[in-house]
This record gives C-alpha cells, sequence and structure tokens, in this order.
C-alpha cells in the first residue's frame, strides 16, 4: 500500500495528482507537468483500532471470525486458548489467545489476501465459504487484541505475518512484516520469488523484537507443523480490555472455576451480559457469554472437533434435540426454505424461545423471535426453530445480504419477506400443538425425538437406539462400539422427524386435532383476539366489537364466584392452558360468554 508519486514534490500530499493547468510553454516543463500520476491511498495505523469496533457489541463475533477462516481451510480440529506466556517487553506473564487448526494451511499469495484490506473473490472460491468480505481477519483480530502473529504452513510453503498496532505505533503508513519460506527438499528455505534475503531479515527481526516471545518461540510454534503437516496457528496478545481487567475470563477446566459447565473449561464474557433482541425476557441465555455453549450451536452440522481450554465442545446439530418436530418447505421469492420447528426443554425452562437462522451452516441469528412469542413471554415458550436461508439471501451474483460481521442480516425485501413467513408458520404451529404438550415428571414428553451421537472419527451422526442412554458414552465414541455397532463407510442417516400437519390459517384446524377437542371456537375476529393472553383474560361481555359466541375452556377447580354470583375466570386458568403443565388432561368443561349489559356486583 505504497504511494507512487511521480515527478512529485516530496512534501506534496500521498493522495495528491497533477492535473491539467494553463499552457506551459517550456518543454521540459510541460514534460513534467503532464507526466501521469496514479493515486494509491495510504492507510494510517490507527486504521486497525476502527476495523476492530466491528465487533464492538459483542467479543464473540471477533473469534468467530477465526473460526470461519479454520472451516473454510477445511480443518478437522480447532483448538482455542488463553494462556499465560512471560513476556520480555512486560517483564511479566501476559495472556495469550491461541487459535490453531490443522487445515490446509496458506501461501504467500492467500497470506498477502488475508492481511489486505478488501480482495477479488478467487476463481476457485467454494459457494459454502463463509469468508467472502475481506475483513474477517483484521477486524476480529485487532478485537481480540492489538498484536497477532499468523504462523501457517502449507505441503510447500511456510509463512509467517505480524499485524500489530504496537508495531505501527507513530508510524505515517501500516507496515504488515511478512515472511515466507519454500520447501527446498526437507528444507524450508526463504522464498526469494516473493522477497530478499535482506527483507525477509528484516522482517523476522521485526517480529521477535515487538512480540513478547523469545527468539526461540516462532521455530518452536512452526515446529507443532512437523514436517509434512498443515495447518494455521494465529496467536493475540495486548487483549482487549474490560476497565482495569481483561475483557475475556477463562478457567482451566476446574469445578470451582467455571460456573456455566462444571468441570470444563471455558472462555467466557467477564460482563456476562445478555444480548439485546427485541421480545427477549430472560436473562439465562448462556450462548451470549459462554463461549463453549456458542459453539455448540455456531454450526448446522458441526463437523470440526473443537476445544475450548483443553476441553472439547460437544456440539451437536440444534434440529436434532428438538421435541415434537414438524418441518415446513415453502417458496419464498422463487426460493425454496425449509424451516424445522420443535420445542427444546432446555430452552422452556430458561423461557427461551424464537428462531435460529443459518447462512452457509453458520449461525447468524439466534432466539429471534417471531409471531406471537414478540408480545408474549409465555406464548412460544421453549419453542425453537431451524433454518439455512442461503438460497434466499444469496445473489446470483455472489453478492449476499448478510452484514459483514456476521451477526446479523440487511434490512432488504428479502429478509422481510422471510420475518412474514416465519411470523406466520410460527403461528400455525403454537396454535396447532400448545395445548397438546405436556411436561411430566421425569421430562419423559420432553426427549428429543431422536438420540443422536457424532463419530470421532468420520465425524458422521449415528441415531441412537430406542431407549439408550446417551450420557453413557464414552467422550471418543466411535462407529464400530455399541450401540451403532457399524463401519464409518456407512452414509449418515437422515433426521426421522415426527409429521404435523400445519393448517393455512391460524382457525383452519381440522376438528381432530387437540385444540378443537379443547376449544370450540365460532367465526371470531382472529386479528383482535391474536395481541395474547391478557386480551382473552380481560374479555368484557358489553364489549360492541365482540359479534359472536367463544366457548373457552375452564378448570372448575380454580373458579371464583363474584359477590354478584357471577364467574370470573381467574387468570392462572388461562396459564394452565398455556403452559401444558398439566400431565393428565381433565374433561373438557366450558363456560359460555355473551354479549349483554353489564351486570352491577359488589366490588
Amino acid at each position: 500500500m505504497n504511494t507512487s508519486r511521480k515527478h512529485h514534490d516530496p512534501e506534496s500530499s500521498p493522495c495528491e495528482s497533477v492535473e491539467d493547468g494553463p499552457r506551459i510553454l517550456d518543454p521540459i516543463m510541460k514534460k513534467r507537468a503532464s507526466t501521469l500520476t496514479k493515486n494509491f491511498v495510504s492507510t494510517d495505523p490507527s486504521y486497525l483500532r476502527t476495523l476492530s469496533q466491528t465487533h464492538a457489541g459483542w467479543i464473540f463475533g471477533a473469534i468467530a471470525e477465526l473460526v470461519d477462516n479454520s472451516r473454510d481451510a477445511g480443518a478437522s480440529r480447532l483448538d482455542i486458548s488463553i494462556q499465560t506466556m512471560f513476556s520480555k517487553k512486560a517483564e511479566g506473564k501476559v495472556p495469550v489467545l491461541s487459535v490453531i487448526d490443522d487445515g490446509c494451511g496458506m501461501t504467500y499469495a492467500e497470506m498477502m489476501r488475508m492481511i489486505s484490506f478488501g480482495h477479488k473473490r478467487p476463481k476457485e472460491h467454494s459457494k459454502d465459504q463463509i469468508g467472502r468480505f475481506g475483513i474477517g481477519f483484521k477486524t476480529g483480530a485487532m478485537k481480540l487484541g492489538k498484536d497477532a502473529v499468523v504462523l501457517t504452513q502449507t505441503s510447500t510453503s511456510r509463512s509467517v505475518s505480524f499485524l500489530s498496532q504496537s508495531f505501527n505505533e507513530n508510524k505515517d503508513n501500516l507496515e504488515i512484516p511478512v515472511v515466507t519460506y519454500r520447501k527446498e527438499g526437507q528444507y524450508m528455505e526463504v522464498d526469494l520469488t516473493v522477497q530478499s534475503e535482506g527483507t525477509a531479515e528484516y522482517n523476522l527481526n521485526a517480529i521477535k523484537e515487538f512480540s513478547p516471545f523469545n527468539e526461540y518461540f516462532i521455530g518452536e510454534k512452526l515446529g507443532l507443523f512437523g514436517e509434512d503437516g498443515t495447518g494455521t496457528q494465529v496467536y493475540i496478545w495486548n487483549l482487549d480490555k474490560w476497565g482495569q481487567d481483561y475483557t475475556l475470563d477463562w478457567n482451566s477446566g476446574k469445578t470451582d472455576e467455571n460456573p456455566i459447565d462444571h468441570g470444563r473449561g471455558d472462555i467466557l464474557i467477564r460482563s456476562k451480559r445478555v444480548r439485546s433482541r427485541p421480545g427477549q425476557t430472560s436473562t439465562k441465555v448462556p450462548l451470549d457469554y459462554s463461549l463453549q455453549a456458542y459453539l455448540k450451536v455456531m454450526f448446522r452440522n458441526p463437523r470440526m472437533k473443537i476445544t475450548v481450554q483443553g476441553s472439547q465442545v460437544k456440539a451437536r446439530p440444534l434440529d436434532k434435540t428438538l421435541n415434537k418436530t414438524s418441518v415446513i418447505s415453502d417458496v419464498i421469492m422463487g426460493k425454496t426454505i425449509q424451516l424445522t420447528l420443535g420445542r427444546s426443554t432446555v430452552e422452556f425452562d430458561r423461557t427461551n424461545c424464537g428462531v435460529f437462522l443459518y447462512w452457509h451452516g453458520r449461525l447468524i441469528e439466534s432466539y429471534k423471535r417471531v409471531g406471537g412469542q414478540k408480545h408474549n413471554a409465555d406464548t412460544g415458550r421453549g419453542v425453537i426453530g431451524v433454518a439455512d436461508i442461503t438460497e434466499l439471501i444469496d445473489d446470483e451474483d455472489g453478492n449476499s445480504w448478510v452484514l459483514n460481521n456476521k451477526q446479523g442480516f440487511q434490512d432488504c425485501e428479502k429478509y422481510a419477506t422471510l420475518e412474514a413467513w416465519l411470523d406466520k408458520k410460527m403461528d400455525e404451529y403454537w396454535d396447532t400443538n400448545f395445548e397438546s404438550i405436556e411436561l411430566e415428571k421425569g421430562d419423559e414428553h420432553c426427549k428429543p425425538d431422536h438420540e443422536w451421537v457424532q463419530c470421532c472419527g468420520c465425524r458422521k451422526w449415528r441415531v441412537l437406539t430406542a431407549g439408550f442412554n446417551s450420557e453413557s458414552l464414552p467422550v471418543e465414541w466411535f462407529c464400530l462400539m455399541p450401540p451403532f455397532n457399524g463401519t464409518c463407510t456407512i452414509p449418515e442417516q437422515q433426521m426421522g422427524r415426527g409429521i404435523i400437519t400445519i393448517g393455512e390459517k391460524r382457525s383452519g384446524n381440522d376438528g381432530h386435532n387437540s385444540i378443537a377437542q379443547q376449544t370450540l371456537k365460532a367465526k371470531v375476529d382472529t386479528k383482535k383476539m391474536r395481541s395474547g393472553n391478557e386480551e382473552i383474560q380481560r374479555f368484557s361481555q358489553d364489549e360492541e366489537d365482540v359479534k359472536n359466541v367463544e366457548l373457552i375452556q375452564t378448570n372448575p377447580n380454580k373458579r371464583k364466584k363474584a359477590a354478584g354470583g357471577k364467574n370470573n375466570i381467574e387468570d392462572d386458568d388461562f396459564e394452565d392452558n398455556c403452559s401444558q403443565t398439566e400431565s393428565v388432561t381433565p374433561p373438557p368443561n366450558f363456560k359460555r360468554l355473551r354479549r349483554g349489559a353489564k351486570r352491577n356486583s359488589k366490588q
């Protein structure tokens, strides 16, 4: 990113160019004045700090950028940890975040593309690749800390790069030292096709001088690849601060150090704040502040074996953990969308609900409340939706309507149409199923439709036999072990599910479902009844808008007679029906609500 200036005053601006001026008769001056000058904008080092603000709202978004790069590199294993190392500059120990994978590594050209500020998409770009905006590594690394070293190795090359705010302090233009080697027989030699010996030596000395590690650190870490190994290692220090402490908190997996998942290593956001979402009232959302919890659901179909602080992430597809599963397919703006809806026992207990939206198999939005979930904490409680909307969000020209921080979608016609469709389908699912959902002791009715386990060898998901307790399986489980007793060559099974018929309208149920058996409805203005529980509870007999009759089930044991002899419906009558906590449904009793003059009763 150098400035090219021909026949320029050394004191002139790096962005200044020579334009046509008054007619000049002197041939020498005329030639000098007419010389073509191209403008190449320089980058001030402060821009690194600006890039870090991309993930200022949620620091796990920065870690996700590095995880995305490992996934795109085809890594089968990823280790994330924070450890303390001795720093010669700080004259003491400093925490260093490391992200290490066994992917294909990066060539010199790929390394330069990664550290550049935006780049053209390569021709060999995979359609399922997540990284495509050209800023992911820079925004992620510079949010996590001020300085980062990247070590990468392919089958034929090895490169080291240094992206640092500390190294560029007080400089006028951003400098990124890079050293590249290529394999010559059994040894790695400086690649003189892309740099000179002097340049390589200068860059390597800069990395050694401004990093907190001793002179043997780089050689030691590169040795982890071995002779034929490939992969990428990222080390970040001068970590982001939260007041006088660090934004990230970490533990070694000891029981007394991990309040989220006892006995397992984890990296937490120190504030433990829950992200703001429309309609959300629950404060129990672990994926907002626990890296273990976030990585469990980050990918729709997880394949990488990920460890955090030495403890393996027990990831599995979210839609394979649901009960009362319903899969809905529809066409939106010419694109097919498949939505899986079901109930999660864990999320019911946490008073959570909403849709998880994935793009190219990567989580973009979580707990997105739709339909009645936006207006009432009980409506849709525990119901989770899962959908991959890649086909809808990606344009045919390769552009996408995903925000460049990959934590949301742009405001566009496609997304607005999707939201309206999700509102409708969530309400239909809730109206069809919520009366029949029961919570019995032992959570027998809350278990997932199927139990799944992932093979540590082939990374395929296998369905367990009915009644088998997945908790009894060892951490390292393979296809040849019981209860599967097969081989890794067997294709992965498709997710079985209970098919539930959903009517086209909220009032279009067919009389054979559980709601029709418990609630008899005449033609009611559904728009006015959709506002939630409170309108039904406060239903006034003298309200002029009500023109029809509705029969509502009540519990005779929870009726309360007013002084005037009129029966009222208690609040908890309706709550019983919404929460479905009764294991045995009593014979329906109905109460008739009718129009008429308001009766006087003692208050």
